[in-house]
């Protein structure tokens, strides 16, 4: 990919928008489900994580400009689909927490192409109910 944060985002996204409709229905896939900040309606990403006790980590590749971080944002309660199974919760931004520390902690295949495509990234925990 090109050092051009701009042109990485663009091709990333681009690959996403063509990807997360297949992966999201993979019975295994973690996905994470925001509600809509404008339309209300449930939106699906599939994500890259890990469940640590009563939390769910992922790392968002593009921070703030990810629509589910948006998201978020108004809406921190979501579910996350865990080996197949959803749970409810409550995301949490982190901008504080330390990237490569968290990404070290994470699958590594996930956390390879967080590094790779990534910028401006984001750790988000979600605290997860029951």
């Amino acid at each position: 990919m090109s050092p051009n944060p701009e042109r990485k985002y663009r091709a990333a996204a681009a690959l996403q928008r063509r990807l997360n409709p297949l992966m999201r229905r993979l019975p295994l896939q973690t996905v994470l489900e925001t509600t809509g900040r404008s339309s209300g309606l449930p939106r699906r990403t599939p994500v890259g994580g890990k469940r640590i006790g009563g939390s769910f980590w992922l790392v968002s590749e593009f921070g703030e400009r990810s629509q589910y971080i948006r998201n978020i944002k108004a809406d921190p309660r979501v579910r996350v689909r865990i080996r197949g199974r959803w749970h409810q919760g409550t995301a949490h931004l982190l901008p504080d927490d330390d990237i490569a520390v968290r990404l070290r902690s994470l699958p590594l295949m996930n956390s390879a192409a967080v590094r790779a495509i990534g910028a401006g990234q984001l750790t988000v925990r979600v605290d997860l109910e029951g």
